[in-house]
């Protein structure tokens, strides 16, 4: 591939994916139509699809593994009823139905099933992608639909032996390797990655975040990725299988959000890539040529698999919208179909017109189905009304536990982090400090690695979801960076900040942050307080004085950030500002007793400092 054909993939996609979501028709079909335009049956602005299709596939492998960062072995352990199951049986009714309707046609057993067992297997890349758009992935319908989506990637091991079974007893495939072997290289496989993502990663990724600099942690993140994959493609198994189990092992990683941050970039380049060859992988000639077998097969396909998605959900309980929304979303082939359609060609059981024929329909399948997705979202699912009073044991929010995330976890935050703990509040502590991390550990903390002034780490920290951002890191520079950051892209999320000094109070002021005060004010109040009660001022006095002294400073502050101090020091940059004393608050709507369950747990918190 030259430089020219980068440009024109970079340009189709640059075209089509924000036209399609214009339309309503999401980024995925905008990428395979723009596929089918630039490819070598269209305009023929690039040839050689299946070359990119194999790099391409790389999207699919890095987003399994970010979907594994996310399925901690305790979540993917209450999915395993899903997963063997629902899938096992989607997977079985569905394949069963459509091998019906090829024998039905006329289509030898053999070729029957090995073409129904294809399209069966759904596109990963094309479901997870929507429901990513949809942000669904981690909703209860969400995670049903990636745990078939498990057992599907599962299925293609068996179905590869199934092909060279067949193909033996046909008398149509040479002499390969016997059954046990091959089952010994896909547990030898599954093993090695399983090691080394439990033993041998987390302390080398500590080592390389000490010694090894910021695009060393990038190339190891592939590296993991890649690796993963590799060796689970050595055994026989899905590469995108052998990411996911990567993802999961390393999904209570220290270095988890790290990971993901590093990954996403190229997955998301990498997966539009893939749906970009994809569609380019589609014989126009084949379709013009057998265009009743490929249409009819297409139609009849989807219908076929839908109402067999559609059953097995209703017998698993699930309601008539999700049910629908389900077969709507899974009544495609996949990338999955490829591999197999591939072995059975090479093994003697399809021949080149059916593979082509085969391929075109799951092809087709995959353009298809963004578009019967919104059909169905648009017109046949009613909206969901949720009626709070009538569900028994849900109350109406109030006093809800808010969920924080703390930036930064030197000697401030971890007193900040008590109180929190104290009442159980949900906390996430990123830092990108390896030694203090390892310290905070030992102390019972769980601290993640990660440099919270980068948006795709802030993204991976789950700051889109978050109520409160604590940004208690040292340096003002670091900090004003995290809340610009989080001001521009997650504009709904309170912000209480560790400033440094009054300078850089003027600024968190005119950035709008909810509440920010002097890491030194308070402490060396109170010090100044205990050192005038030692110098014989009694209590009283003491304590006068230094509210004057917090009054005065308020004043002075107040006096900065409405008059010209503030304005010549380059600090408003003709923003208004309302005048506010320090620290900073702004109303909050907490009633009397909640400030006072607040200083009762201020009082009871544990010592737990690591520093």
């Amino acid at each position: 591939m030259n430089l020219g054909h980068g440009v024109a993939l970079l340009a189709a996609a640059v075209v089509a994916v924000p036209l399609f979501r214009k339309l309503g028709l999401g980024s995925v079909l905008g990428y395979l139509a723009a596929g089918v335009i630039i490819g070598p049956f269209a305009f023929g602005m690039i040839e050689d699809a299946e070359a990119i299709l194999h790099v391409a596939e790389l999207g699919v492998v890095m987003f399994l593994f970010i979907i594994g960062l996310e399925m901690r072995p305790a979540k993917l352990w209450a999915l395993r009823k899903e997963i063997f199951g629902l899938g096992a049986a989607q997977v079985m009714a569905c394949g069963l139905l459509l091998t019906g309707v090829g024998l039905a046609f006329g289509v030898v057993p053999a070729v029957a099933f090995i073409g129904a067992m294809g399209f069966v297997l759904s596109s990963t890349a094309v479901i997870m992608q929507t429901l990513d758009e949809r942000n669904e992935i981690n909703t209860p319908q969400g995670q049903r639909a990636v745990s078939i989506l498990l057992l599907e990637d599962l299925a293609i091991v068996p179905l590869l032996a199934v092909v060279a079974v067949l193909a033996t007893m046909l008398g149509v495939a040479e002499d390969g390797p016997p059954l046990w072997q091959t089952i010994g290289l896909a547990i030898a496989a599954i093993a090695g990655v399983f090691l080394a993502g439990r033993y041998a990663i987390n302390p080398i990724f500590r080592q390389l975040a000490k010694y090894g600099g910021r695009e060393v942690m990038l190339a190891a993140a592939l590296l993991v990725v890649t690796g993963a994959a590799w060796a689970m493609s050595l055994g026989g198994l899905s590469m995108a299988m052998g990411a996911f189990l990567a993802g999961v092992l390393l999904s209570d990683s220290t270095f988890r959000h790290q990971l993901e941050a590093d990954v996403d970039p190229f997955r998301s380049i990498l997966l539009g890539l893939f749906f970009l060859s994809v569609g380019m992988s589609l014989n126009l000639d084949v379709v013009v040529a057998d265009w009743r077998w490929v249409v009819g097969g297409v139609v009849l396909f989807m219908i076929v698999k839908a109402a067999g998605i559609y059953g097995i959900a209703r017998l698993f309980k699930a309601k008539h919208d999700e049910a629908l929304e389900r077969a709507a979303l899974f009544a495609q082939g996949g990338e999955f179909a490829f591999v197999l359609f591939g072995a059975a060609l090479t093994a003697g059981l399809f021949d080149a017109r059916t593979s082509a024929i085969f391929t075109a329909i799951v092809i087709l399948s995959m353009l298809l189905t963004p578009i019967v997705t919104v059909i169905v979202s648009r017109y046949l699912l009613k909206p969901e009304v949720i009626d709070i009073d009538a569900m028994e044991g849900v109350d109406r929010p109030s006093n809800l536990r808010e969920r924080v995330l703390i930036i930064g976890f030197g000697r401030f935050a971890q007193v900040v982090s008590q109180p929190l703990l104290a009442r159980d509040v949900d906390v996430s502590i990123i830092d990108h400090d390896v030694e203090m991390i390892q310290a905070a550990g030992n102390f019972g903390f769980k601290v993640y690695f990660g440099d919270g002034s980068r948006l795709d780490v802030l993204r991976a920290s789950g700051a889109a979801e978050a109520e409160t951002i604590l940004v208690c890191v040292d340096k003002p520079e670091v900090a004003d960076r995290i809340v610009e950051l989080v001001k521009a892209e997650f504009p709904l999320t309170k912000l209480f900040v560790r400033a440094y000094d009054r300078g850089h109070s003027l600024r968190l002021i005119e950035a709008g942050v909810e509440y920010h005060i002097r890491e030194t004010f308070e402490s060396a109040l109170k010090f100044g307080e205990q050192v005038l009660i030692d110098l014989g001022f009694n209590a009283e006095d003491a304590a006068e004085t230094i509210e004057d002294v917090r009054r005065r400073d308020a004043e002075r502050l107040t006096l900065q950030v409405t008059g010209g101090l503030t304005a010549g020091r380059g600090l408003m940059r003709g923003n208004a500002v309302t005048p506010t004393p320090e620290p900073y608050v702004k109303p909050r709507r907490e009633s009397r007793a909640l400030n006072e369950e607040a200083a009762d747990a201020l009082d009871d918190v544990p010592a737990r400092e690591t520093v």
